[in-house]
C-alpha cells in the first residue's frame, strides 16, 4: 500500500506486481505481491488506467481515455483509490 497522498498533477503507472485481465465490464486485477484480486468496473476506467503509463500526470490521462469533463471527479477519486490500495503508483522521473 501507497502511504503518499495521490497527486493527480503526477505522473502515475499500473504497478510492476499488477496484472489486468480485460473483461466485459472492466477488468480483473490481481497483486501477485499480495495476492488480493479486486476489480475495475468500467473499461473507462481501464483505459484511463492503461492512459497513465503514457501521461505526463493523472489529468492528462483523463483526457487521453476521453473521459467526460463532468466525471473527471468521479474518475480522480476512483484513481486514488487505486493509489491507495497499491494497484497503481507514482511514475519518478527515471520511470518517465
Amino acid at each position: 500500500m501507497s502511504t503518499e497522498a495521490f497527486a493527480p498533477d503526477r505522473p502515475y503507472r499500473l504497478s510492476p506486481s499488477v496484472a489486468l485481465r480485460p473483461e466485459p465490464f472492466g477488468a480483473l486485477v490481481y497483486d501477485f505481491t499480495t495476492r488480493k484480486l479486486s476489480f475495475l468496473k468500467t473499461r473507462l476506467l481501464v483505459d484511463v488506467v492503461h492512459a497513465l503509463e503514457a501521461a505526463p500526470d493523472a489529468h492528462a490521462a483523463l483526457r487521453s481515455a476521453e473521459v467526460p469533463d463532468g466525471e473527471h471527479d468521479q474518475y480522480l477519486d476512483a484513481l486514488a483509490g487505486l493509489a491507495s490500495a497499491g494497484t497503481i503508483e507514482a511514475r519518478g522521473d527515471q520511470d518517465s
